[in-house]
């Protein structure tokens, strides 16, 4: 029998949606990170509250049920020394002869465009505890990154 005939309604053939996935491991933030995701949970509480179109609220709602839970298991981490590669701090470094800048921030604070990773990226991870003047390995290769200088994120 054909699927004209038999179904009942267009609900069943909807794509299916998906909660957003929670990045694994602990929830490290930065005091910005943090009010970061306060001020994101308070615009999709007024987006939710103030109504329209039933496919943008439940967008919204979905949207709210991530922020919500990443708000719940933050961990708020004191600020670095910076003597070391550490979370919060903005490493300069040079890899394959180009020397570049980046803070290390939690997962939903992380723009790699805007020069900020988060701490569970291998380029971190690879640096973590790294003195200035030291050489790391990364990607296969033995002293490849060469840390030029490591500052407290503001």
């Amino acid at each position: 029998m054909s699927v004209a005939f038999r179904r009942e309604s267009d609900e069943e053939h909807k794509e299916p949606k998906f909660e957003l996935p929670i990045p694994p491991g602990p929830n490290l933030v930065t005091a910005r990170g943090l009010a970061l995701i306060e001020a994101r949970v308070k615009e999709l509480d007024a987006q939710v509250a103030a109504g329209g179109e039933e496919a943008e609220i439940e967008a919204a709602k979905r949207d709210l049920r991530y922020w919500t839970t990443r708000q719940a298991t933050a961990e708020l981490m004191p600020e670095a020394e910076g003597d070391a590669v550490a979370f919060g701090t903005r490493v300069t470094y040079r890899l394959n002869g180009a020397k570049r800048t980046v803070a290390i921030v939690g997962d939903d604070e992380a723009d790699p465009h805007g020069g900020s990773i988060s701490f569970s990226a291998p380029l971190a991870r690879a640096m973590m505890d790294a003195e200035v003047g030291e050489r790391v390995d990364f990607g296969g290769k033995a002293a490849a990154i060469e840390i030029l200088a490591i500052e407290p994120i503001d």
